[in-house]
């Protein structure tokens, strides 16, 4: 990039689905009304200790074993000591030299292939509160309800070189996060939370260049967006002989630049140590193959045996994985009714387009699997043409109602009856001499013209296969 290399990496945080708190019984329901999810341990009284919740564990033990990390078998909390009103202890307990998972990597599919990203750590850790800034008052408002809520932070390597490799590890991870069931993958709302380091250099150069740590970021959009604009600024800075400062960035998406936060922390300004409140985890193998045994196929792996197994393109599979739900949804047809790739396309275009009408998820979806391929079935019999299957699904999806009695309660079908095409075409080539002449004189290209005006005719139910069969048998008597 104008001389420069892109050093990019990714600090993910990943709120778990845990019932309750990391340290504490309070509910981790969102939508709670502000500070009525609190309690002593979550807010830091003097004399109140914190309970590791074991579920945090075992989710993080699910996602070391399913990016290919080493599982400690000890590993230790820690305080990290800053001061933010949104810290209502002081210090956030966390993990720093001795955290559950290292190493692993995760593969992304790249123009030049498939690229294997590192990843460096991941830790367990608790959230801060949520600080709510009113413009119009002088003061802002502070919910501890996020508090304590548990974390998974997960630590790239350096390993990014340009910004589509960046969104497309973030795009993997979270797919893994949401197949493991540990995370909802929601950047909008919080629940996934990406941070990134970011840096240029000389190219070919082997002396990283000063980085810059970007904030704010709650869509693949934006990620890819800041991390565009700051490495556009770190070039013109360089360019122009100034020196790129360390320093935290906060994207501002309107405005679409990056303003100054405050400068970039270092480790040892955390003043870290030893969690004194909670002891070592200890994690035998007993317990790292209990939760490997619930590792669910992962989206890497299923795309593949979706190309290998019903022999859909590459674009198809990704379409079809990006939710463990909607992939389960497509199997289910599949088991129904032997037509993959005509079941690919409805999904891909129908199902998708609905789901997104309607703003919700295929397990919300009022057209079960079955009626699904019901409909399918319907046209691959003849008793309904591809256009009128498209309005009964419209139907099918907006009342739930399956194909069947869609079709039957407005008595229509596709027309088949040979017969009775034969009579319409007949009348219609007798209508339009010219064309019938100019047909026969070599013009083949006119067939497509009286197959519409039989489908005109018919009002569109006329089946189009046998339409044009007995339409150029006519011509060619």
């Amino acid at each position: 990039m104008n001389g420069y290399d892109v050093v990019i990496g990714l600090e993910v945080h990943a709120q778990l689905l845990t019932e309750s708190k990391v340290f504490c019984g309070c509910s981790t329901r969102s939508g709670l009304a502000p500070n009525t999810s609190t309690c002593p341990v979550c807010m830091g009284m003097p004399g109140a200790l914190p309970v590791l919740n074991r579920k945090m564990v075992d989710y993080g033990i699910r996602l070391g074993l399913a990016v290919g990390s080493r599982i400690a078998r000890t590993c230790i909390f820690a305080r990290k000591n800053y001061f933010y009103p949104d810290l209502p202890k002081g210090y956030q307990i966390t993990q720093y030299e001795s955290p559950l998972c290292e190493g692993g990597s995760i593969d992304v599919e790249t123009k030049e292939g498939v690229k294997k990203i590192g990843i460096i750590r991941i830790h367990m850790e608790e959230d801060a509160g949520k600080t709510i800034h009113d413009e119009t008052a002088p003061y802002s408002y502070v919910d501890y309800n996020r508090a304590g809520v548990p974390l998974l932070e997960i630590v790239s390597e350096p390993g990014m070189t340009d910004t589509k490799q960046a969104v497309a590890y973030l795009r993997e991870l979270r797919q893994i996060l949401m197949y493991l069931g540990i995370c909802d993958g929601s950047m909008e709302e919080g629940s996934l939370r990406c941070d990134a380091n970011v840096s240029v250099k000389k190219a070919g150069s082997s002396r990283y260049g000063t980085r810059t740590e970007l904030k704010n970021m709650n869509s693949f959009r934006n990620v890819q967006k800041a991390l565009e604009f700051e490495i556009e600024r770190h070039i013109q800075i360089l360019e122009s002989g100034g020196r790129v400062e360390q320093e935290t960035m906060l994207w501002n998406p309107s405005k679409g630049v990056t303003v100054p936060m405050r400068s970039k922390e270092e480790s040892h300004d955390y003043r870290y140590f030893p969690e004194p409140d909670l002891v070592p985890v200890r994690i035998d193998d007993a317990w790292i193959e209990d939760v490997r045994s619930t590792l669910p196929e992962l989206p890497a792996e299923r795309r593949a045996r979706f190309r290998k197994r019903y022999g859909l393109p590459a674009y198809d599979t990704g379409v079809l994985t990006q939710s463990r739900e909607l992939a389960d949804y497509y199997e289910a047809c599949v088991g129904m009714l032997d037509a993959p790739k005509e079941i690919s396309n409805w999904i891909m275009t129908e199902v998708m387009r609905a789901l997104n009408e309607q703003g919700i998820s295929i397990t919300d979806f009022r057209v079960s699997p079955e009626m699904l391929t019901g409909l399918i079935a319907l046209i691959g019999r003849g008793r309904i043409s591809g256009s009128m299957a498209k309005e009964v699904f419209a139907e099918m999806a907006s009342t739930g109602h399956s194909a069947e009695e869609i079709v039957s309660s407005r008595g229509v079908g596709q027309i088949s009856d040979e017969e009775t095409l034969k009579t319409v075409a007949s009348r219609i080539i007798d209508a339009n001499p010219d064309e019938a002449r100019k047909y026969r004189s070599g013009k083949t290209g006119l067939l497509g013209f009286f197959v519409g005006q039989v489908m005109k005719a018919t009002q569109g139910e006329a089946n189009p296969k046998l339409a044009s069969r007995i339409v150029k048998e006519l011509l060619e008597e």
